[in-house]
């Protein structure tokens, strides 16, 4: 009878996993969408739809959380779009134009990568901050924010709150970095050639040198991406400085056969960025349109990326673990900004 009542019992239905994984992906798109309209108000528009949106996505999940259905959805955009999006961005890099005009600049780049990585790691020694964070924030300041430490942080196998609080930091911070930067510009013995130059140097993001360098003309403006693009350059030999690293650092550990996941997604950045300088717009023409819609694509992609690591980010550990990474990425910040403007 037990049987035969469990037989006739009506099956509980329950979401299929293409609706789970829709249903995840489309709540980290649709809080990316409040970040971008958050974006446009007066005030927040400095911030940017990148730190806007984390930040919705920290809030939300503090205070709702999210069903554990839509968790596989969510997921995929944290990991899978973010190595999209890391694709995509190798078309924003113009290797042609760093190789033939930017040589010079790349060597003080590589400086500024070296002196940005390694102050931030020692300072958070000092500091006893956490150590993950620390290194992603140096990473993200050295090279170009969001996109570096997003590429990063799978090889050295950081949490995905830890990823997302370093984002979250990164992008703030840049934000008013570049806005000081502006105000400051006035007052500054420097000319539109040289501002640039300290501007694509210094500053954290590829959004933060054109913010920053803008007013300045557009001379300066395209100087201080040149420089920018420098940095962006030197992220994929980087990465593979950070594989050896962690290749070593398993032989020499407990688990010697532990393996390092090879980021194939810097492969397809390699190749869209040689794509991108040498083939489309020469010998295949492309229209600036057509341009721009992929970089709002990629845009787009980084931001329900980044949603979904804001959406496992406990505030709990934010206060306890962000605020000495922090001190130590802006301390760094404020001694890079002076050095580089010394050296210009």
């Amino acid at each position: 009878m037990a049987l035969q009542n469990s037989i006739q019992a009506p099956k509980q239905e329950s979401p299929s996993v293409l609706v789970k994984w829709f249903g995840g992906v489309a709540f980290t798109f649709f809080i990316a969408l409040l970040g971008y309209l958050l974006a446009l108000v007066p005030g927040f528009d400095h911030v940017g739809q990148l730190a806007c949106a984390i930040i919705i996505a920290v809030v939300f999940q503090q205070i709702f959380g999210y069903p554990e259905v839509i968790r596989s959805g969510i997921a995929f955009s944290s990991k899978r779009l973010l190595r999209a999006a890391i694709i995509l961005y190798g078309l924003k890099l113009n290797i042609d134009t760093v190789l033939h005009d930017g040589l010079g600049l790349l060597v003080r780049d590589a400086g500024v990568i070296i002196f940005a990585i390694f102050a931030t790691i020692w300072i958070a020694k000092v500091l006893k901050a956490d150590k993950m964070i620390s290194l992603l924030l140096g990473i993200g300041t050295g090279v170009c924010g969001a996109a570096a430490i997003a590429a990063v942080a799978p090889i050295v196998k950081s949490r995905d709150e830890d990823t997302a609080i370093g984002v979250g930091i990164i992008a703030l911070m840049g934000t008013i970095f570049a806005i000081g930067y502006t105000i400051l510009r006035p007052f500054l013995p420097l000319d539109a050639i040289d501002y640039g130059i300290w501007s694509g140097s210094s500053l954290h993001e590829v959004a933060h040198v054109a913010l920053a360098a803008e007013p300045a003309g557009e001379q300066a403006t395209a100087i201080a991406l040149l420089a920018k693009l420098g940095r962006v350059f030197l992220l994929v030999p980087l990465c593979f400085i950070f594989i050896y690293i962690m290749k070593r650092k398993n032989k020499d550990s407990e688990q010697p056969d532990a393996k390092i996941e090879f980021p194939w997604f810097l492969v397809g950045f390699i190749i869209l960025s040689v794509l991108g300088s040498y083939v489309f717009g020469h010998s295949i023409p492309v229209s600036d349109g057509v341009m721009n819609a992929v970089f709002n694509i990629t845009t787009w992609l980084l931001t329900a990326a980044m949603v979904g690591l804001g959406l496992n980010v406990s505030l709990r550990d934010l206060r306890t673990k962000a605020l000495k990474p922090l001190i130590a990425m802006t301390i760094t910040s404020v001694c890079l900004t002076v050095i580089v403007y010394f050296i210009v």
